[in-house]
């Protein structure tokens, strides 16, 4: 899986968990943050797509995805990336 898929798979998972995705500019790579009441997944339009899967997966794991269905590729790549962040629960 290249990273514009892993990037659609993961824009896919924030809209069924209904999180708004704005593309924006920006001295930033992306997060999560409440907007006047919506959920909302930011995302620096201007970076490469490998970084924008690493911020939207971030972003999701900031979140919460455990409860629900990923794919386990997409589930591996959020995890990956938030041990490399340092966010990751080490594992047992």
């Amino acid at each position: 899986m290249n990273y514009s898929q892993i990037v659609q798979e993961l824009e896919q998972v924030a809209s069924q968990l209904d999180l708004q995705i704005r593309h924006e500019k920006g001295d930033f790579e992306g997060g999560y943050c409440i907007l006047k009441e919506q959920k909302v997944l930011v995302v620096n339009k201007k970076l490469v797509e490998s970084r924008k899967a690493a911020a939207l997966a971030l972003a999701l794991a900031e979140y919460g995805v455990e409860s629900i269905y990923l794919k386990p590729a997409i589930r591996t790549f959020i995890e990956d990336e938030t041990a490399k962040a340092g966010r990751g629960r080490k594992r047992k």
